[in-house]
């Protein structure tokens, strides 16, 4: 038996060294980034939040159901510590992070390796079958432990429990491994690394919806919040009554994903899933003869996949409308926190709830736009360039197509928060405002889409970049005015220049200078894709 075991994992070390000599600058950029987030709120919550008064204010806006929705299940509200804030406010985002870089990582090093045909390639030596997915688990153990270690360090930094730290960073770095598990399944299921990704990624959804909706239905959580791997490390209660259980849950879902990742490789072909791909049909659609039909055709499952789940996001949290008018009116102080910046609470909340979706449509256009590096890798574009097709042409098809449905995303969350609000004490006309004051953050969406097109035209390998934009933000937009942090930090994001509440006037000058920003790194792209080879595989 362990020779057989033995002979399975042949070479797993050699895969292992490659793997991190290959992402010897992502997984630092990745562990950095978390580590430092963490770091930021330890040292910037105790300036803003000195007192115990101070926090106690916050935790009556944390104990509101939107904050729940968007943040936890809220513990420690009755002596709110900065532990406590931290666990509340900060670790849901910094685990999603952890979790999108496991899943990147390992789709990266077994699906895509099989998809481009080097998996083959390695295998036809001496190397074990299991060994490709071994060296990509080994080095997400190895990152997230990473992420982990950074985390508990910059908490003790801040003076906090050591036990507690590292209970927190222990939790951020399970919950990355156990969509790493999920990965390694979703991994087996389709031929495409893209869609192996894209359904793992669809797990951190469902794992945040389904979080949100246990948090808010009762005190603590209900069953569906037990159900996430996003809720755990919250539920082990650190700083207030720490538990350390919750965490092997985490162990548990590796350890069953694993094992049925295993099992299923076997039963499949290298290079093929276990779900057989859709034929098409035996003559080519008449749309198929144009670039941007082609980007329509490629990209089309999963703009209904977004647009469904944004939708179905949307519609619970704008139904929390009612819930944050209760919570102001039984708390004056929650209320001054809520019109700090002028507006009407219910005003700022869908602001909050525009810049959200936002957020989440902006990670979409990165993505979109980011197949164009998976089409020059495959070959794609080389096919589709050595017909009439000019490089321009090619380009700007799916950059317009990034624009069309990055619209259209952000007006169906906004026509969700409509319903959501419409559904209790907001009228119809809340649905039209709604969807037209989410639109307003195209420009910001497009700049973050042409910052990836413009890395993109200068070199694909570098053209993943574009998360930082993301990354930065989402950690400033979200998180800005709980840290206090200087305006021309906020100022940075393209998003922090747009407002989305209903009443407000729509800023247009900044929105101008985001539009002519967005179509100049577009142009930027463009001309240096122009002049500069294809690259193949």
């Amino acid at each position: 038996m362990n020779s057989v075991m033995n002979e399975d994992l042949t070479a797993t070390g050699t895969l292992v060294r490659f793997a991190l000599r290959r992402d010897r600058v992502k997984l630092p950029i990745w562990i950095g980034a978390i580590g430092l987030g963490m770091l930021y709120a330890v040292s910037a919550l105790p300036t803003v939040y000195s007192t115990p008064a101070e926090r106690q204010v916050r935790a009556g806006l944390m104990d509101s159901p939107a904050a729940k929705m968007m943040s936890g299940p809220g513990y420690g509200l009755d002596n709110y510590t900065l532990g406590a804030m931290i666990t509340n406010e900060m670790v849901l985002y910094l685990a999603i992070p952890a979790a999108m870089m496991s899943i990147f990582l390992i789709t990266r090093h077994t699906r895509a390796e099989e998809e481009t045909g080097r998996a083959e390639l390695i295998r036809s030596t001496v190397v074990g079958r299991y060994a490709a997915t071994t060296a990509a688990l080994i080095v997400a153990v190895i990152a997230n432990t990473g992420v982990a270690l950074l985390t508990a360090l910059a908490m003790l930094s801040g003076d906090l429990p050591a036990t507690d730290s590292f209970a927190v960073g222990a939790g951020i770095g399970l919950t990355g491994l156990s969509f790493a598990g999920i990965a390694v399944v979703t991994s087996q299921l389709t031929e495409h690394s893209r869609a192996a990704s894209s359904l793992a990624m669809a797990a951190v959804g469902a794992a945040f919806l389904l979080r949100a909706i246990g948090d808010v239905s009762r005190p603590g959580g209900n069953l569906l919040s037990w159900l996430s791997p996003l809720a755990w490390t919250q539920q082990a209660r650190p700083f207030v009554d720490l538990r350390w259980w919750p965490l092997l849950l985490s162990v548990a879902v590796l350890v069953v994903t694993v094992a049925i990742g295993y099992a299923v490789s076997v039963r499949r072909d290298v290079g093929a899933g276990l779900l057989p791909p859709r034929l098409g049909r035996a003559e080519a659609a008449p749309s198929l003869s144009t670039p941007f039909g082609l980007a329509v055709r490629q990209q089309r499952a999963g703009l209904i996949g977004w647009a469904i789940g944004l939708f179905v996001f949307a519609v619970p949290m704008g139904s929390l409308s009612d819930s944050v008018i209760d919570a102001v009116a039984d708390n004056p102080q929650l209320g001054e926190v809520f019109t700090a910046n002028g507006q009407d609470p219910v005003d700022a909340f869908y602001s909050t709830m525009a810049l959200f979706f936002a957020l989440l449509v902006g990670a979409f256009a990165v993505i979109s736009v980011l197949r164009l590096r998976s089409e020059e890798r495959t070959g794609h574009t080389e096919a589709a360039l050595a017909t009439s097709v000019a490089r321009r042409h090619w380009f700007f098809a799916w950059v317009g197509f990034t624009t069309l449905a990055s619209a259209a995303l952000l007006m169906i969350s906004g026509v969700g928060v409509g319903l959501g609000a419409a559904s209790g004490a907001a009228g119809p006309s809340t649905i039209a405002e709604l969807a037209f004051g989410t639109l307003a953050f195209l420009p910001a969406v497009m700049v973050v889409a042409g910052v990836a097109a413009a890395l993109f035209g200068v070199r694909p390998s570098v053209s993943a970049l574009a998360w930082i934009v993301v990354g930065y933000a989402v950690f400033f937009g979200m998180f800005g005015a709980l840290l206090d942090l200087p305006d021309w930090i906020k100022d940075l994001s393209p998003f922090a220049h747009t407002t989305a509440a209903p009443l407000a006037d729509l800023p247009v000058v900044p929105l101008l200078v985001l539009t002519g920003l967005a179509a100049g790194l577009a142009l930027v792209g463009s001309t240096t894709f122009r002049h500069r080879d294809i690259e193949t595989t």
